[in-house]
């Protein structure tokens, strides 16, 4: 079997962080991983350490005891870590429409708003589209939309605060893109969603603020898994900016 990939290109090092990023998903040790593909636990310590150089059918079989397609597993490792999209994650009032565009200027790729892309793509504002449709129907076109624009070139994409709740639309930004939490207090959501004169989707109800604090409560365990942590009620966007431009510089 012709070998894949050149380790002096630094694509094995990405294929192995892939591959354990995966593996520690399912919480599965080594030898967990070993026992689903025959793969001896030798050797994918070698693949995860960046220093063995799998063939493709042993890609194919590590793709299927994840349970993706080959192109999955191999999603972006082409790419500098550098030159991958950056995501902005967060609820609300996080700051992700105020952070996103002037982070792409610093960066020099593209901004996109997910939701104005959903909104684009459907023919409906982001509520008419859960009053209409509801729920469901939101998250595939989301899903939809994010795909296609993790397939073209890099940008910075601010995503929906619930998109961390969908299991497909936030693997793929966790596997093929960098992604920042940007985090502040309750508080601070709440004024700022407010001052956008939008308190969707909490809206009409006089426990609002109270629902605002429970969501971001459970969602928090899903925004903490994001590569990259700032905090967004501590400096003013421009220091919030360099806190992400300097996170996303390569170690070193």
């Amino acid at each position: 079997m012709v070998l894949l990939l050149n380790h002096h290109d630094g694509l094995l090092t990405r294929l192995g962080a892939n591959v354990r990023q995966r593996r520690k998903e399912r919480g599965w040790s080594r030898r967990d991983l070993a026992a689903h593909t025959g793969i001896s636990e030798r050797f994918l310590a070698d693949v995860e350490g960046g220093v063995a150089n799998p063939s493709l059918l042993r890609l194919q079989t590590l793709a299927q005891a994840f349970g993706v397609e080959l192109v999955a597993l191999l999603a972006d490792i082409a790419q500098p870590h550098t030159s991958r999209h950056v995501a902005l994650l967060g609820l609300r009032g996080a700051g992700k429409s105020t952070v996103g565009p002037l982070l792409s200027q610093r960066l020099a790729v593209p901004f996109h708003e997910l939701d104005t892309c959903i909104e684009r793509a459907s023919g409906l504002r982001i509520g008419e589209i859960f009053q209409l449709h509801g729920e469901a129907y939101y998250r595939a076109t989301e899903r939809a939309e994010l795909l296609r624009l993790l397939a073209g070139e890099p940008c910075v994409i601010a995503v929906g605060g619930g998109v961390v709740t969908d299991a497909q639309s936030f693997q793929a930004l966790r596997t093929r893109t960098r992604t920042v939490w940007l985090r502040a207090v309750p508080e601070d959501h709440w004024q700022r969603v407010l001052a956008q004169g939008d308190t969707r989707p909490m809206a009409d109800n006089e426990q609002a603020f109270a629902d605002l604090r429970r969501i971001l409560a459970d969602r928090e365990p899903l925004y903490r898994q994001a590569e990259i942590v700032v905090d967004t009620s501590s400096q003013p966007v421009a220091g919030v900016v360099d806190a992400i431009v300097a996170a996303l510089q390569p170690a070193g």
